[in-house]
């Protein structure tokens, strides 16, 4: 067990939300530190997580109490982030993505559709995703090419989506496609449900990714993948808008992503300097190892801040997209420092795969890209702080 060193303390967390927080550690403590090394190195979805998962009612529970879930908010869906990641981030995912997609549905869709949907989510009952990059095509999403053709009761949807959380395994995804070709090429987008059972949809996993190697992304080839026309989510044209709103939510809980991966670093990097010597001393007596977990701790704490304070601007509708982006660069950056560090401290055993830090240097790299790369969150602070 590493040092707890009260990097995820509560301080920062409204009190409505810390029962969550508290709930979440226990939950990760018990189920999901334990097999995290085993599931990596298997490469295999971690089914058993997940439904004691469901069971324990910390997944798909941002979904509101009217449709099953418990309704947690931005604060609780944040701290929740931070305990998963810092205990295994393949598995982390995992429980993150059963229920992504959910968020479209309810904002934006019709009752019927979040009770036959929806509600199977939050009771654990099915498993969703979202479907928006392509093979080619991944931060633009106005460049996506896939396309949702009009037909009579319905549309046809054809096209390929990659990286798609639970392609394989989820009951139904919200697919992100072309609906139009008008000059104004963020109009164009729509949101449908698709159901994985239906003729035309075919989806095979994303081999041996070097990390979060628990969770699984696929590959998905529609091919005329007809769709019903109240599988339509909102209005037709309104996808890109939808999302736009989607990802800024989405960004502020990446940032705890980062957080709860940078907190696992640090206790690494913490726990093995104080055990090992050389030289006839301690590690940690050294002055340069000392500054670098000085600047690690320094660099944490400001990341966080910044995040839950995105979080607080997120929930008043203030600058939403600007302070989502900035704590999404900033927490899933200064992670992926925190981990380089962590493997420099660690010297030769770094790259033994049996070390947790080696694991977490692996996922470190993989939220700085999904959600948007930090080249696509620079663009977006510049632009919204004219």
């Amino acid at each position: 067990m590493n040092t707890d060193l009260g990097l995820l303390d509560e301080s920062l967390v409204p009190e409505h939300a810390r029962e969550v927080k508290r709930e979440a550690r226990a939950f990760a403590e018990e189920h999901i530190a334990p097999v995290a090394e085993e599931h990596f190195r298997a490469d295999d979805y971690p089914t058993e997580v997940l439904e004691a998962g469901q069971e324990a009612g910390l997944v798909g529970q941002d979904i509101p109490e009217e449709y099953g879930g418990r309704g947690f908010d931005i604060y609780e869906m944040l701290a929740l982030a931070e305990e998963f990641y810092r205990a295994d981030a393949g598995i982390g995912l995992t429980l993150m993505l059963a229920s992504f997609g959910n968020e479209l549905v309810y904002d934006y869709g019709t009752d019927e559709q979040c009770e036959e949907y929806v509600r199977p989510v939050a009771e654990g009952e099915q498993i969703s995703g979202l479907a928006v990059s392509e093979p080619q095509t991944g931060s633009d999403l106005a460049g996506m090419t896939t396309k949702a053709e009009k037909v009579e009761g319905g549309y046809e949807i054809t096209g390929e989506k990659y990286w798609v959380g639970n392609a394989v395994e989820a009951d139904w995804l919200t697919v992100y496609a072309k609906t139009g070709d008008s000059d104004d090429r963020y109009g164009n987008y729509s949101c449908f449900i698709v159901e994985t059972d239906r003729d035309g949809y075919e989806a095979e996993h994303i081999p041996e990714k070097m990390g979060m190697r628990a969770s699984k992304q696929g590959h998905i080839v529609m091919e005329d993948c007809f769709v019903p026309e109240e599988n339509l989510i909102g209005a037709e044209g309104g996808g890109f808008y939808m999302l736009a709103d989607f990802f800024n939510h989405g960004r502020v809980v990446v940032g705890g992503h980062g957080l709860g991966l940078a907190a696992a670093a640090i206790e690494e990097a913490w726990d093995f300097v104080h055990d090992r010597e050389a030289f006839n001393r301690s590690i940690s007596d050294f002055q340069s190892v000392q500054h670098d977990l000085a600047d690690m701790l320094t660099e944490f704490q400001a990341a966080r801040a910044l995040n839950w304070r995105a979080a607080e601007k997120l929930a008043n509708h203030e600058d939403a997209g600007l302070w989502a982006a900035m704590a999404k660069l900033k927490s899933t950056e200064m992670a992926v420092d925190c981990a380089e560090r962590g493997m420099q401290l660690h010297g030769g055993r770094s790259i033994l795969t049996e070390r947790r830090i080696a694991r977490v240097y692996r996922d470190v790299r993989i939220p700085v890209i999904y959600e948007g790369a930090s080249e696509v969150q620079r663009n977006l602070v510049y632009r919204q702080s004219k």
